[in-house]
């Protein structure tokens, strides 16, 4: 068992709280996510998990051993690291058997878990071969081959990818997702890229300003954001969100946004209500270019601002009486800026959030 468990843990650079009261449990053998923006404390929390930062308060255990004040190499874990981290003048060989070397492991056992984890990794062609040799994809992997070598109860990762082109990238996604079915290890997996916390992660952990924003699997984060920021930051295109106040009372209720524009709001839950303050959001593809409004498809004029082509479809930017949305469209010739369109909004899948405290209503 792996199970990593965070109570209550802080970090704090003189006054400045880099991670702050942070509660976390991630269970065996599952695939966590850390992802946020730039400063949002998801690295220094890797770092902690580590043992490579000092926590300032709080617990960290692993497997049911606290660990708090325990050093690296007695965790039980293995880390990735965004640069390569290889010996030049090694083999990926002696790259990925150092570590054990070091613990005067029987040569045997050093050749069977290095050819393991070479044939796990599609490495087994370049046992010999020196990183200069390797392209970007091969050296990763041979970075993540060392850290499997060790076969720890946990493997770290800090945005591994980073340093790849974009095909790369999409490539060895893959290639972790399937890691993470053939080995038993935890991983805990640090990215700023929202795409690669949803394709890979079992569950994701959105983070800002040291704090945790929602824990979710990456369909319920996507489908019932905790709160504004949340809502924003997960998903390509973003939400377009958009200011205004609720009037009425139950299935009378509307939304009142701005130039006039008014949307019916089916959420009987929100019974008086009338008079907030709120944020209303919605899905670039919940937004439909044309057609006929019915039910709860409401048409909106708007004017096209700015459109995008992406191949078979396009992200256009269109102003509306609200303000400014993207949406996501099949890509058309005519498409043109300060084109007038019409707009067909689905009010059934428009997020509410409080303006004042942004959670989701």
């Amino acid at each position: 068992m792996a199970e990593v468990v965070l109570t209550g843990v802080e970090k704090k650079f003189g006054d400045v709280a880099a991670v702050a009261g942070v509660d976390l449990t991630v269970r065996d053998r599952e695939f966590v996510i850390l992802v946020g923006p730039s400063g949002c404390g998801k690295t220094t929390t890797l770092r902690m998990i580590a043992g490579l930062e000092d926590v300032t308060g709080g617990d960290i255990s692993i497997a049911g051993r606290s660990v708090t004040h325990l050093a690296p190499r007695d965790r039980d874990i293995a880390m990735v690291f965004q640069s390569y981290a290889l010996y030049p003048h090694m083999t990926v060989y002696r790259n990925m058997a150092f570590s054990l070397q070091l613990r005067r492991m029987p040569r045997t056992e050093i050749d069977r878990r290095v050819k393991e984890a070479a044939a796990v990794l599609g490495l087994s062609d370049l046992l010999a071969r020196k990183p200069r040799a390797l392209s970007g994809g091969q050296r990763q992997r041979v970075a993540v081959g060392a850290a499997l070598c060790r076969q720890a109860g946990v493997l770290l990762f800090d945005e591994p990818l980073s340093n790849l082109d974009a095909k790369l990238r999409v490539h060895m996604r893959t290639e972790l997702k399937r890691l993470h079915q053939s080995v038993k290890s935890t991983m805990i997996y640090v990215t700023h890229d929202q795409v690669e916390a949803m394709t890979m992660g079992d569950r994701i952990v959105i983070m800002d300003k040291g704090k945790i924003c929602q824990v979710a699997t990456p369909l319920e984060a996507y489908q019932r954001p905790a709160n504004r920021f949340v809502a924003g930051f997960i998903g390509t295109p973003p939400m377009n969100f958009f200011e205004g106040q609720l009037r009425g009372e139950g299935a009378g209720l509307s939304l009142e946004l701005g130039g006039g524009l008014t949307l019916p709001v089916p959420r009987p839950r929100l019974a008086g209500s009338s008079g907030r303050a709120v944020i209303a959001g919605i899905r670039p593809e919940d937004i439909q270019l044309g057609g006929e409004g019915n039910g709860s498809r409401v048409k909106v004029p708007a004017v096209v601002d700015v459109v995008e082509p992406l191949g078979h479809e396009a992200i256009v930017t269109v102003r509306c009486a609200a303000g400014l949305a993207q949406i996501e469209t099949e890509l058309h010739d005519e498409l043109r800026p300060r084109q007038p369109v019409d707009l067909l909004l689905d009010t059934a899948r428009i997020h509410l959030f409080d303006r004042q405290t942004e959670l989701a209503l």
